[in-house]
């Protein structure tokens, strides 16, 4: 499966999961941890449009190695990432916190890769 369709699917699970927070969770969380849920959805499109990117420039020949390492930091960010806002916003479980960090590094690799692969 190439980066644009991981993408895609980040994307359709970012739109899909923004509509469930802003719709079903509203109500049931307090505004700092329907926050933290938002942040993680922004986050989550934000990358997987990254990830489009990614994949249109491999299939390009553009960026070689370096883009596609971008690509799997891209996608192991969301996962971490949003992944721990998502479940420490919903559950309240503060043991997903430190996992957050971890997930935003992966993103800030990821984007030097990206520029790594682009010069």
């Amino acid at each position: 499966m190439g980066y644009a369709v991981i993408g895609a699917i980040f994307a359709f699970l970012s739109v899909a999961l923004g509509a469930f927070g802003a719709h079903a969770l509203k109500d049931r969380m307090s505004a700092d941890m329907l926050s933290v849920f938002q942040t993680g959805d922004q986050y989550q499109m934000y990358h997987a449009l990254a990830l489009l990117a990614v994949g249109i420039l491999v299939r390009m020949g553009i960026g070689g190695r370096m883009m596609h390492i971008s690509g799997w930091l891209f996608s192991i960010g969301i996962v971490l990432f949003s992944g721990s806002l998502y479940l420490l916003s919903t559950t309240g479980i503060k043991a997903f916190g430190p996992v957050t960090p971890i997930g935003g590094v992966c993103f800030l690799a990821g984007w030097i890769f990206f520029i790594i692969g682009l010069v």
